[in-house]
């Protein structure tokens, strides 16, 4: 694995290049218009470990920011990027050697290192104090209730709207493109058959599988846990899940959704060979700059319902402070966190409006009547295509629906059994009773496992 270092000695630099790389009328204010001085003495180094994000721009000014940070307060800020699928391995060897990073961003809840992490209620309850209320899905992908215990902080979330090619659904009658997973088999499926495109829908061990396949269950009133945290996924509901999605894939896609990574259905997209795919809308954003006719034809469509009318995903992403409790710099770390939520309005605009805020407040120029939602500064045609994502909040819910990201619930999720158990029915290699039976045993090992360790009631 490779880290991309940030640090105080590369920041006149890199303040050029941040400064070229500003494209619009944004590019008229400071790029860090935020200062609250900290409630403590700050000194020393900083070390925060986070991913490399989808869209390029936000690194170069999130480095940019947290040394400008730093020089303000006193501290040597430095910033390790690692890929997505390297960030938990690496975490975890930290965390066992009880040495490395003071501050580290997940893009799920690390609830299951809630044994090795700080409980974070200070910068919890001192954000909402400031900025209001926190969108609620955050808080549970931060908090263990049981415990009483604040495992991380979420400052953003991003949504996981449906992401559609205008010709090829109009070609089949359906320019609105789909609202429901059964127009996914009934217009997709024709789509594919008569154009070859296919849908992109992963059923394999990344982020994106995990994220489509626990939609449709929620669509069908599925889920692994109840809102008490009680395992509940051997259902009709689940078996229903299973089915159609077994339908789903004989009509209208390949195997190669059983081995994807998390930008296979990105790729695919911008090969024009995907009918729809469920994504962030990082994949139009590099659409946009490589192949602009194919961003031009990308729509996009809410969570779709499923046969009750139900209709919910979870955020595509969620990034996620925490900081270990071998953190050297335990103070600066928090005040940071604070500091980057209180320019939320700047890390949403060079996110390219990926990045949504979990303190709504933060980012105004987002959500504001007329405001970047609406006419979209990143030149989408037509300026408005991204207005729908202005009700997001509406269809999205955490890891764990109904109930919080608990433990059991993160390691269920890092070891990919929901996944797996789609593409088992899928393959043909088990019926949905056998597969769901499979993943309720594994699912109720690792939630005894957690209550034995006293995380869980």
């Amino acid at each position: 694995m490779s880290f991309k270092r940030m640090s105080r000695r590369t920041f006149l630099k890199g303040s050029a290049a941040l400064a070229a790389a500003t494209l619009s009328p944004w590019s008229a204010n400071q790029p860090f218009s935020v200062f609250a001085s900290p409630s403590t003495q700050l000194s020393g180094t900083l070390r925060i470990l986070q991913w490399s994000h989808f869209v390029p721009r936000y690194d170069t000014w999130f480095d940019e920011f947290a040394v400008a940070w730093g020089e303000e307060v006193g501290v040597e800020v430095i910033v390790d990027h690692i890929s997505l699928g390297d960030l938990p391995a690496a975490a975890a060897a930290e965390i066992n050697a009880g040495e490395g990073h003071d501050l580290i961003e997940f893009l799920t809840p690390p609830s299951a290192f809630e044994q090795s992490v700080l409980d974070l209620r200070d910068v919890n309850e001192e954000a909402e104090s400031r900025f209001g209320e926190q969108v609620a899905f955050a808080r549970r992908s931060t908090y263990n209730p049981f415990t009483d215990f604040y495992y991380g902080f979420a400052h953003g979330w991003v949504p996981d709207p449906g992401n559609y090619r205008l010709s090829l659904w109009e070609a089949a009658d359906k320019p609105e493109g789909p609202s429901t997973w059964q127009d996914l088999i009934d217009f997709g499926g024709q789509i594919f058959a008569e154009q070859g495109v296919q849908l992109g829908i992963g059923m394999s061990n990344e982020l994106d599988s995990n994220m489509a396949c626990r939609g449709l269950m929620w669509s069908y009133g599925a889920s692994i846990q109840d809102e008490n945290s009680q395992v509940v996924i051997n259902s009709p509901e689940t078996i229903a899940s299973l089915e159609f999605m077994a339908e789903l894939y004989n009509a209208a896609m390949t195997p190669e959704v059983f081995g994807w990574v998390a930008a296979s259905n990105n790729q695919l997209l911008l090969a024009g060979q995907a009918s729809y795919i469920l994504n962030s809308i990082s994949a139009y954003r590099t659409a946009q700059a490589d192949v602009p006719e194919i961003a031009t034809d990308v729509l996009f469509t809410p969570a779709l319902t499923g046969p009750d009318g139900l209709g919910v995903v979870g955020a595509h992403v969620m990034p996620i402070y925490f900081i270990p409790t071998h953190s050297e710099n335990v103070d600066a770390g928090k005040e940071f966190m604070l500091h980057l939520t209180a320019n939320y309005n700047d890390a949403v605009f060079h996110s390219e409006l990926y990045n949504f805020p979990s303190f709504a407040d933060t980012a105004p120029d987002l959500l504001a009547e007329g405001g970047w939602l609406d006419e979209d500064p990143f030149e989408s045609e037509p300026l408005d295509k991204l207005q729908s994502l202005r009700e997001a909040v509406e269809w999205t819910t955490n890891v764990g629906h109904p109930g919080p990201a608990n433990p059991a619930i993160g390691e269920v999720f890092a070891t990919f059994v929901i996944p797996t158990m789609f593409a088992q029915v899928a393959r043909g290699e088990k019926n949905p009773e056998e597969a769901v039976a499979e993943a309720e045993e594994q699912i109720v090992a690792i939630f005894d496992n957690w209550r034995e360790e006293g995380l869980m009631e």
